[in-house]
Formats: structure tokens, C-alpha cells, sequence
């Protein structure tokens, strides 16, 4: 796939075949990810990469936390309150997406049950997990993103999918534990990672993309 053409069609995947991705292309993906610029080439992040029947044991785990439901304790904190532009994006986003997949906003079992397919990873037979140090400073988190989106982008171009999904934060101490990873090391994201399912109504929908005009200012 050329590079541009990936960048313009990506998008997220919140339906999965089944189909085990083999170890082989895994290593590929990661492996181009950590090509990614990192400040003055520290490459701070860390992936635990999880499938098979640990992956199953962990998906329970964290599904039964989440119907309790238990409160979410994540280590990224979530924004207080939007900047006005980004809060009617997010309202237009989530109107748009409940309207495809055909979930009324006042259908609280519906909203529920979408919700807790994130503990399930969308059907994705891997999911992984990206880490920072706790001593790391906002520049790591920074890098973090640029290889969280190189990551996006070459599963994409080997024709896998993937979901950054916020969500899988919310019980940093589970995942530790059953991982066995260090409490020093922060849990700054998960992702779902598979081969897409084209029949699945989640993967119908896509989101909006505010005009360059409404984020680019020229000076000449």
C-alpha cells in the first residue's frame, strides 16, 4: 500500500476476524513502529503484545472489572473539560457514531453493552499494550504518539486493523498483575489488533475530519 493512501484510509477497527495474525507479520509491525522519532532517540516506549489463551484470561478479567462495574483508576488522566472546537467535535462524533450503529441515546443497555466490547477487544485475537517509565516527562508521551500512530500505520498496510482504545487504561493494576510488568512502568494505552471483519456494523462507521482551515494559520 503507498503511504499516502494508507495515511487517508485508516481508520479504527471495532470488528475483528478471529484469524491469529501470524508471529512472523507481528514482528514486522512492531519492528517498523520502532522506526519512529523519539526525543534525542531515547525510544521510550514498551509493548507487551498479548494473544492466545492469555489473552482470553486477561479479556475476562478485565470484562467482569468493568461490568461490576469497578471504578476506573487509569494513569492518564482524562481532560477535566474540553476547549470548545474539540467538545463539538467529540458531541458530533459520538451523535454520529450511536445514529450508524442504530443505538437510541436514551437505550442505556445498548450503550452498555458497546462499551463493554472493549474489554473484549472488539473479537481481536491480540491486543497490546504500551508502557512509559513513570519517571518519563510529557516529551515521552509525545513519542509515545508518533510510534502509537507508525504502529496504526503499518498494521494497516499489511492489511490489519487496529483500535487505540483509552478504555483499556482504566485498570492499569489488573493488567499489571497478570502480566507480571513492573509498578514502575505506566499502562498509556491498549490496542486492538486483528484482521478487519467488512461484515461487522461497527466497522461501517466513519468519523469526520475537521477542514485544514479550521486548524492550519498561514503566515506569509
Amino acid at each position: 500500500m503507498e503511504l499516502t493512501e494508507g495515511i487517508a484510509t485508516r481508520s479504527s477497527v471495532r470488528g475483528f476476524k478471529p484469524t491469529p495474525i501470524p508471529a512472523a507479520l507481528l514482528r514486522q509491525v512492531l519492528e517498523l513502529a520502532g522506526r519512529s522519532p523519539s526525543y534525542t532517540n531515547t525510544q521510550p516506549w514498551e509493548v507487551s503484545v498479548v494473544t492466545g489463551a492469555k489473552r482470553d484470561r486477561l479479556s475476562t478479567i478485565l470484562h467482569d472489572l468493568a461490568a461490576a462495574p469497578a471504578p476506573g483508576q487509569s494513569e492518564v488522566a482524562a481532560p477535566l473539560q474540553w476547549p470548545a472546537p474539540c467538545e463539538r467535535r467529540a458531541a458530533e462524533h459520538n451523535a454520529r457514531r450511536f445514529k450508524t450503529l442504530q443505538v437510541e441515546r436514551d437505550d442505556a443497555a445498548a450503550r452498555n453493552g458497546l462499551r463493554l466490547m472493549n474489554y473484549q477487544f472488539f473479537g481481536a485475537p491480540c491486543v497490546l499494550f504500551l508502557w512509559l517509565d513513570k519517571s518519563l516527562s510529557e516529551w515521552s508521551t509525545f513519542d509515545l504518539g508518533l510510534f502509537t500512530q507508525t504502529l496504526a500505520l503499518a498494521a494497516h498496510g499489511a492489511g490489519l486493523g487496529t483500535c487505540l482504545q483509552a478504555s483499556l487504561t482504566h485498570y492499569p493494576d489488573a493488567v499489571r498483575a497478570f502480566l507480571g510488568v513492573p509498578a514502575h512502568k505506566r499502562l498509556m494505552l491498549g490496542i486492538s489488533l486483528g484482521y478487519p471483519d467488512p461484515d461487522a456494523r461497527l466497522n461501517s462507521y466513519r468519523s469526520a475530519r475537521a477542514s485544514l482551515d479550521e486548524f492550519v494559520s498561514w503566515y506569509d
